[in-house]
């Protein structure tokens, strides 16, 4: 069995966080799949990216069925995310891993102040 639970429960973690914040599953996958399931970092970072997809596509379809989804509207966030999702994915081996930490880290904190903020 070894981590085969841990990874199921890190998938079921950021499931939850992704269907009760509209996204954000991808935030708690890096932390839980380096630190508590073992995955080298660059590893965990593309596993996240892999994994945001189909969490993604099932709390759109939720959202969707509870007429809380404006279909219309995502075109624009779609078409730029994919073209953000290209670059990323061409340089990704590119960029140095402390950079990708730095950079993870800088996203968690605005995030955590601008939720915080929000309050």
């Amino acid at each position: 069995m070894g981590k085969k639970w841990k990874f199921g429960l890190t998938g079921a973690l950021s499931g939850l966080a992704n269907g009760f914040f509209g996204a954000g599953g991808g935030l708690f996958l890096v932390p839980l799949l380096t630190r508590w399931a073992g995955l080298p970092q660059r590893k965990a970072f593309a596993t996240s990216v892999a994994v945001i997809f189909p969490l993604s596509l099932v709390s759109a379809a939720v959202y969707l069925w509870k007429g809380a989804l404006d279909p219309a509207a995502c075109w624009p966030y779609l078409l730029g995310g994919f073209a953000g999702g290209l670059v990323s994915g061409r340089v990704f081996q590119k960029v140095p891993l402390g950079f990708l930490r730095r950079a993870f880290g800088v996203l968690i904190l605005y995030g955590g102040v601008r939720a915080v903020l929000a309050l």
